[in-house]
């Protein structure tokens, strides 16, 4: 009997270090999602802040954090990852215990801007590491998207955990919440001081200067962020198009619990099989334009069944529509765009590369955001604010690189 490409690359085993960094997604995630989720009730009742100061902490929490990943990304070039992401979890160790005692909106601020700039430090070094590592998992015979995609199905594992540990928590007060989140990073603080080597074989360290530069000529790379960006947008329309659909349907916006459940479970239990579909089948490119038709045909759904106005059960169907293939896209588009990156990447500057294409997507859905909430708002006929959406993702194909 032969084996295939395929059962030959799943019989590659992992590295120790892509194992630990995969783990590290996991606990970095179940950290995080035991806090967030209960951090706007918390500065709206405890706190007693505004509606639009709750949104402006939220936010500087946002920019802090996926704005400043090109920070991250060079600084672990320059120095390694190890030291970038001790350091990330220190501060995340003190913006979590700092945020479990503050009580006024200069210390709420100072700990959510702490909070966020420890990700900007340990994301992008640990995901550039992973995307490295991926590569050269690729030439032992393993699939690069595999290793991402495993990656992926960690996080989501980690946002699914997070809140459910945070719930009950929450049932004693929010400090403890807080507190356990910085228990959580403690706890990956000392296995990565123990675990993660000083020197990682193949990687050099770079100067900080003449990067950004190389970068910001580099149309490829530039293209493939744009493209990232417009999936992101269209990502996040979970958050602002769905809701508004859901209480349209239902007069509430209870069953977006579920909705939002549905997208973990299809990501943990159908991420890998998809990869190792469209990795025995497609490139890159191709992958990427696959998820981002899908993304488009579910704002298409909702586009096509609007006119109807469906309320009730049956007028979630084509909200559940929706979730589904924006999900399954997401599982197409978000491991793959992440393993082109090293193809784009100048050597020895994965770490910035990596850390610009969160911050660069992430700048295109700051502005990206005002525009569709805009577009909700207005008078159009309803199917057309979700025919442009759908048009957004299916737009960004020809931004892909070609090579």
């Amino acid at each position: 009997m032969t084996l295939t490409s395929v059962d030959v690359a799943r019989s590659v085993r992992l590295s120790p270090l892509l194992r630990l960094l995969i783990l590290t997604q996991l606990a970095f995630n179940v950290g995080f999602f035991a806090v967030l989720p209960f951090l706007s009730e918390h500065l709206g009742q405890a706190v007693g802040m505004a509606g639009w100061l709750v949104g402006f902490v939220l936010g500087l929490r946002t920019f802090s954090q996926q704005g400043l990943f090109v920070v991250g990304g060079a600084l672990s070039d320059r120095y390694g990852i190890r030291p970038v992401v001790l350091a990330g979890c220190v501060l995340r160790i003190a913006g979590f215990a700092w945020l479990g005692y503050a009580q006024d909106t200069g210390a709420v601020i100072g700990a959510v801007l702490l909070i966020g700039f420890a990700a900007a430090l340990f994301s992008p070094a640990v995901e550039s590491e992973v995307a490295r590592q991926a590569v050269v998992h690729e030439a032992a015979g393993g699939q690069r998207t595999r290793v991402l995609a495993l990656f992926t199905v960690a996080g989501q594992a980690g946002a699914f955990v997070g809140p459910l540990l945070g719930a009950l928590l929450l049932s004693v007060d929010f400090r403890t919440v807080c507190l356990a989140g910085a228990g959580i990073f403690v706890l990956v603080l000392a296995g990565h001081a123990w675990l993660l080597p000083q020197h990682i074989p193949g990687r050099r360290r770079v100067r900080l200067r003449g990067g950004t530069g190389v970068l910001l000529r580099n149309r490829r790379f530039l293209a493939l962020c744009c493209a990232y960006g417009a999936y992101l947008l269209a990502y996040n329309q979970l958050y602002l198009a769905l809701p508004e659909e859901v209480e349209r349907a239902t007069g509430s916006q209870s069953a977006l619990a579920w909705l939002f459940a549905l997208s973990s479970l299809l990501v943990v239990t159908a991420q890998l099989p998809v990869t190792r579909w469209a990795g025995a089948r497609l490139s890159l490119r191709r992958s990427m334009v696959a998820g981002l038709l899908l993304i488009g045909a579910g704002f298409t759904v909702v586009a096509v069944a609007r006119p109807a106005e469906p309320t009730g059960t049956a007028g979630l169907v084509p909200a559940a529509g929706f979730v589904v293939l924006l999900t399954l896209g997401q599982m197409l588009v978000a491991p793959v765009a992440r393993a082109w990156v090293p193809d784009l990447a100048e050597e020895g500057r994965l770490g910035l590369y990596t850390g610009a294409l969160s911050s660069v997507s992430g700048l295109i859905v700051l502005v990206g955001s005002s525009v569709t909430g805009s577009l909700l708002d207005t008078a159009l006929p309803a199917a057309v604010p979700w025919l442009v959406l759908a048009a957004v993702p299916v737009a960004a194909i020809g931004l892909l690189p070609r090579r």
